[in-house]
């Protein structure tokens, strides 16, 4: 009896990692081996970035916060410390797009800040 390989199911496996790596240069992009290792070594980079853009994003939050706290004659530690005393709860994403967009409205929130 013929040893049976699964030739539809590997193939497509094959086929799979292949189309993944599609748009790599050299024999990354065809050779299955090197497509192989290529394209987990990415799914490896994806996977971390995808959290790592998560605390990008909240140091450019930071970092806008605290350009408009200093307009404002404060810097952002005493700025989130003084919302902390004042039992203000507004998130660091909220407050950076007040601090861009609508800095009047930044302003009130450190002068209620720095009241209490």
């Amino acid at each position: 009896m013929p040893r049976a390989t699964q030739r539809v199911p590997s193939r497509a496996r094959r086929k799979k990692i292949i189309a993944a790596a599609s748009g790599y240069f050299g024999r990354k992009k065809n050779v299955f081996k090197l497509a192989k290792m290529a394209v987990d070594r990415a799914r490896q980079f994806s996977y971390r970035d995808r959290r790592d853009k998560k605390g990008e994003a909240r140091r450019l939050w930071i970092v806008r916060i605290n350009a408009g706290a200093r307009l404002c004659g404060l810097s952002y530690s005493r700025l989130i410390a003084a919302l902390n005393k004042a039992s203000i709860e507004i998130d660091r994403k909220i407050l950076a797009d007040l601090a861009v967009s609508d800095f009047a409205a930044f302003q009130k929130i450190t002068e209620v800040a720095k009241a209490a």
